[in-house]
């Protein structure tokens, strides 16, 4: 039979082993897998003692567009998460202009979206105190999911919610059989303990740090879980940090709760004594943990108590970290294009199945965000969205290799043990270590399933 694309020798990363296998590729689509396919192929792929994982899924990316092209858009933002093996991205709804808090807003970034990305995207709506009317619409128009803010968003233009609109929009998002994922941190903790901070002209690194403590993320994590039980909304807490946030969402699981729970790379690879080294790029909300958050998070991960790994890549211009305070400096990690790399790294580093890597990166995003038709596994009859890896070829992060608008990162100077090597979003190949991006890869507007 004539492929379209036909990938030969890879080691492909299944759902439940890795093994060596063709992968036969038609109209965007796995068509045949098996140990050596027969036909002819208008392109092939040799993967020969290469690793073939699911592309990774990345719920949680910020690309500022429209509005704020020049932190990042969806142009530089999808050649960056391409170039770290993603293919399929969800974009967060509050630093575009306008933020993405009514259906003319979300329609209009579709738009974008279709028009400039090389990958798949989904589309976040947000939720703050204004908007509960608009909700329903922006579910019925395709958002992948609801986000609002716990914690002053850094953003005046999007409003962090109090407990009475939370409560309101946690009903209404319940009705419309989406998802609420959740900024958790404390604002009343934060708000009181940064202006402390402040009036006494305490602005350093340890200072940022104490000002959003452990607590403040554990008892936004327990107030909103106990919003959620009684309105039946399901949640997914973005970039949680701490151990005991952990423990307090797996307990609600147990309870029956609908939750699930993401972390970040930065939170698994880096802690706050790096901050301290590192400096300003470092900086983030909830911000860098201690040795023992860190090591702890990253053990929690290994035991299957975090279900996903996202990136929340987060950009801006250098000056807007270059700031007098780092209070006002930009809260954010650039660093979208390592995260299939770090969560390889993890387990590369703690002897784990492959398999736990495509679990955290792409099956369970596609379970969480009703994917599974088409997305988050390598099987016959979905996306053809695969990332080929050389495990044993390890990659320095240098500045010249960034794709992202603004080149610079928390990442620079790191070496990751393995390397992508080339990326396919539904049959076509967007990312080659050899060639780079490629301009005409289109990606497609998707929304959740039923």
């Amino acid at each position: 039979m004539p492929y379209d694309l036909l990938i030969r020798n890879g080691n492909v990363v299944l759902s439940n082993e890795v093994k060596r296998l063709d992968i036969g590729i038609n109209n965007g689509k796995i068509t045949a897998l098996g140990q050596v396919l027969d036909g002819e192929a208008k392109q092939v792929v040799n993967a020969e003692g290469m690793t073939v994982f699911p592309g990774m899924i990345d719920v949680h990316v910020h690309f500022d567009e429209p509005g704020r092209e020049n932190w990042e858009g969806f142009e530089t933002g999808s050649a960056m998460l391409a170039a770290g093996g993603c293919t399929t991205f969800f974009d967060m709804p509050l630093n575009g202009i306008p933020s993405t808090v009514t259906k003319e807003a979300f329609v209009d970034k579709v738009a974008v979206g279709e028009a400039k990305s090389h990958i798949d995207f989904g589309l976040w709506g947000g939720l703050v105190p204004e908007n509960l009317n608009d909700l329903a619409d922006l579910a019925d128009a395709g958002a992948i999911g609801f986000k609002a803010f716990l914690s002053p968003s850094g953003n005046p233009y999007f409003h962090s919610v109090d407990d009475e609109s939370l409560l309101e929009g946690m009903k209404r998002i319940a009705k419309t059989g989406s998802v609420l994922a959740l900024h958790s941190e404390s604002a009343p903790l934060v708000t009181f303990l940064q202006k402390e901070k402040e009036a006494k002209g305490l602005t350093g690194y340890d200072d940022y740090a104490e000002s959003r403590p452990v607590q403040a993320e554990t008892e936004a994590v327990s107030r909103a879980l106990t919003f959620a039980e009684v309105t039946g909304c399901p949640l997914h807490f973005v970039h949680i940090s701490t151990v005991e946030a952990v423990a307090l969402i797996q307990a609600a699981k147990k309870r029956g709760q609908d939750v699930t729970l993401e972390t970040c790379p930065h939170y698994l690879l880096y802690s706050h004594e790096d901050f301290r080294k590192i400096g300003v790029v470092g900086k983030c909300a909830p911000p860098l943990r201690s040795e023992a958050e860190r090591s702890g998070l990253v053990n929690l991960l290994i035991q299957g108590q975090i279900d996903l790994v996202s990136s929340d890549h987060s950009p801006c211009e250098w000056k807007d970290k270059q700031t007098d305070s780092i209070f006002t400096a930009w809260g954010g990690i650039s660093g979208g294009q390592f995260s299939l790399l770090s969560a390889i790294e993890i387990a590369l580093t703690h002897d784990l199945p492959l398999t736990k890597v495509a679990d955290w990166t792409a099956k369970q995003p596609a379970e969480r965000f009703r994917l599974t038709a088409q997305k988050g596994e390598i099987r016959k009859g979905a996306d053809a969205d695969l990332a080929v890896v050389a495990l044993d070829k390890p990659e320095q992060v240098t500045t010249d290799k960034l794709y992202q608008k603004n080149k610079f990162s928390l990442y620079e100077g790191h070496v990751f043990p393995s390397s992508i090597q080339t990326t396919i979003n539904r049959g076509t190949v967007v990312y080659s270590n050899a060639d780079g991006i490629n301009g005409a890869a289109a990606g497609k507007w998707i929304r959740p399933g039923k």
